[in-house]
């Protein structure tokens, strides 16, 4: 690529949760390793977690009044309309003053206004598709944008198939980089070598269900004091559940967070969590065997999608949040753990799925759209 010391302008959109905002993050800072020179503005919906994260990653952020649709009947939806004009308001001014080259979308609430007027302008645009079932708002942008990062192949059941280009989803740089060994691992959640770890969690913000399960499990796990846990509760729920018997286990390590995701990784023979995009693209990176149990909490049931893409090509194992109930998800790890082929095929075909340069192939389209090579 031919640098110039012209600026290059960046509009990213997007976030809402992590599962948009950390592959933002990481388009962002593989665009500025090409282009050190280039001015990267963030835009995302007011009181959500990007105008935090984005600030702490070094890159300014402004605001929408923006908010989704509730799909049960909700006073709020009387205000999305408002919003909507609103919001669509603010992102022509913001567009305007900024003056991007290229507009990117990551989905999430100000994903849309962005780039419906980055595209009325006239604006090279990207959209990212995460999951592996496309959104409603990607969907309709998908006519306006030039390029359209997805990362699950047979994209084309919702997207032109001229504009797709199969990237895969960037990873966090301190998974990507980290150089953990296993015994480093073992001892910082002071556990014993020789013995299987399962790790579970359910996101950031915790999961009921893995954590009613897992309380509910509590003989099972006195009965394989072998098989050590790793239980990430979410700090929501830690209060409610650090006192019960399974967390008092001498085979099991009770968190509110993983503070070292890197470790937790490193150490585990299985994992059990969601199907969370920005979870399956580390999965694959790592080349992790994992149970995935979607949750059935999320729009157009994408997560169940997302697990069996992976579970079709025998790259994950698939559970319904209905089954892992009443201790059943231990009870199913455990069943896996016993089955050491099966652990290592599933890992070895995630692997197989895995895009390490995901952040790098995305922020070459971007400079492509904005007419550098």
């Amino acid at each position: 690529m031919s640098e110039s010391k012209s600026t290059l302008r960046v509009l990213i959109s997007g976030g809402g949760t992590g599962g948009h905002i950390f592959p933002a993050i990481a388009i962002a800072d593989a665009i500025k390793k090409k282009a050190p020179h280039a001015a990267i503005l963030f835009v995302g919906a007011l009181g959500k977690m990007e105008m935090e994260k984005v600030p702490k990653a070094g890159y300014p952020i402004k605001g929408l009044w923006i908010s989704g649709f509730y799909r049960q009947l909700s006073w709020r939806n009387l205000l999305f309309p408002l919003k909507l004009v609103y919001s669509m308001w603010q992102a022509f001014w913001i567009v305007k003053r900024f003056g991007p080259q290229v507009a990117v979308g990551v989905g999430g609430f100000a994903s849309g206004p962005v780039l419906r007027v980055a595209t009325m302008l006239g604006i090279p645009s990207l959209i990212q598709e995460q999951n592996s079932y496309a959104g409603v708002t990607n969907r309709i942008l998908s006519a306006k944008v030039q390029r359209i990062c997805v990362a699950y192949p047979d994209m084309e059941r919702y997207f032109p198939a001229d504009k797709i280009v199969q990237t895969g989803n960037p990873v966090r740089a301190d998974l990507r980089k980290a150089r953990v060994s296993r015994a480093e691992a073992l001892a910082y959640f002071g556990f014993q070598e020789g013995r299987p770890v399962v790790l579970v969690f359910g996101g950031s913000l915790g999961a009921l269900r893995f954590n009613e399960s897992l309380a509910a499990a509590e003989a099972l796990l006195r009965e394989h004091p072998e098989v050590q846990v790793i239980w990430q509760m979410g700090a929501i729920y830690y209060e409610r559940f650090k006192a019960c018997g399974t967390a008092q286990l001498p085979n099991v390590k009770a968190l509110p967070f993983l503070e070292k995701m890197e470790l937790a990784y490193a150490v585990a023979d299985l994992v059990v969590c969601r199907a969370g995009a920005l979870t399956i693209a580390e999965l694959c990176l790592l080349g992790k065997p994992s149970l995935l149990i979607p949750s059935p909490n999320v729009a157009e049931d994408h997560q169940t999608k997302n697990a069996r893409a992976l579970a079709e090509r025998g790259a994950a194992l698939m559970l319904s949040d209905q089954e892992a109930r009443d201790g059943q998800l231990m009870a199913k790890a455990l069943e896996i753990l016993n089955d050491k082929a099966t652990l290592q095929s599933i890992g070895e075909k995630a692997l197989q799925m895995a895009f390490p340069d995901a952040a790098e192939q995305i922020a070459a389209e971007v400079l492509a759209l904005a007419g550098m090579k």
